[in-house]
């Protein structure tokens, strides 16, 4: 497998099961409470590491609890982490509320994520064991402009694969686009970078834009590719959806890995479809996301 470096955020997921989303100033009780690890750069890089690559991490994290409990973790996950800088103020927090159907409201505090800016991020790709010279590097828009563009420079120039989940939606730069990255939002967030309602019509303007593959994700219809005047559509596979948090990190994560591995973008889509279904089936943004084997078995029942 190839190697997969992700730029990101580390959070702590504290989420409250409850029959149905509140609506604005409503309380809905009867809800359970859990713990879990999140934070979008961290979950993309431990989805990849479950399918297989090689992957490394830069971010930060707090000297609290919920900063030591996200190292470990990665260690135990098999995440390097040479790029993930201590700091002294807390670890970023999401607080997540899911429904009976699986659909959830986030609010995220960043924290120690705040602090991920260029230097770090120049600062820890600098460092010789990081060896990027090849793979593929995946951010999300849940750290500082500054801190997505200087990693990206880094890593065209090393000649990675740029692939970048606009997450939370925000302007697109014209600096980064012109390293032309494989943008890979879900609808709500192409339909925000573009003000296109249509999925396809999205992907196409942000093709446009960027000069290259767009993948948007479609939740259980799966995602459309956009790869210069070609489109292509790949169905997800049918499963009962649990909890669909972190299921976009699950896919992008997948897409990394599978791009770093060598697979062509529409197979890697057709396998990150996949992996993203099977992690809706288990509650948590880490529970459900699948090793390489339950992926292509699924996919095998696919063609089958």
């Amino acid at each position: 497998m190839g190697r997969v470096l992700v730029v990101g955020s580390i959070n702590s997921d504290l989420v409250v099961r409850v029959p149905r989303l509140p609506s604005p100033g409503e309380t809905v009780t009867g809800g359970t409470f859990a713990q879990h690890q999140g934070g979008k750069g961290a979950n993309q890089a431990v989805a990849a590491a479950r399918l297989g690559a090689y992957v490394t991490f830069v971010g930060a994290v707090g000297e609290d609890e919920f900063g030591r409990s996200a190292l470990a973790t990665f260690q135990q996950e098999g995440v390097g982490v040479a790029g993930l800088a201590v700091a002294g103020v807390p670890t970023g927090v999401a607080l997540i509320v899911v429904d009976e159907a699986g659909e959830n409201q986030i609010a995220v505090a960043a924290g120690a994520n705040g602090l991920v800016d260029a230097t770090l991020v120049e600062e820890a790709l600098s460092d010789g064991s990081m060896a990027i010279d090849g793979g593929v590097y995946l951010t999300n828009f849940e750290i500082a402009d500054e801190a997505v563009l200087a990693g990206a420079r880094i890593a065209a120039h090393a000649d990675m694969t740029v692939l970048i989940n606009p997450a939370p939606a925000r302007e697109l730069s014209a600096a980064l686009l012109t390293l032309r990255p494989i943008l890979v939002p879900n609808e709500g967030e192409a339909q925000a970078l573009t003000g296109e309602i249509e999925p396809l019509n999205a992907a196409r303007v942000l093709a446009a834009r960027s000069r290259a593959p767009v993948v948007v994700t479609l939740g259980s219809h799966g995602a459309v590719i956009v790869d210069g005047g070609e489109t292509e559509q790949i169905p997800a596979p049918l499963v009962r959806a649990i909890d669909t948090t972190g299921a976009g990190d699950t896919f992008c994560g997948a897409l990394a890995a599978e791009l770093a591995s060598g697979s062509a973008l529409i197979d890697a889509v057709h396998f990150a479809v996949h992996a993203a279904s099977i992690s809706v089936t288990v509650a948590g943004a880490r529970g459900g996301m699948p090793s390489r084997a339950i992926v292509e078995a699924s996919l095998s029942a696919r063609t089958a």
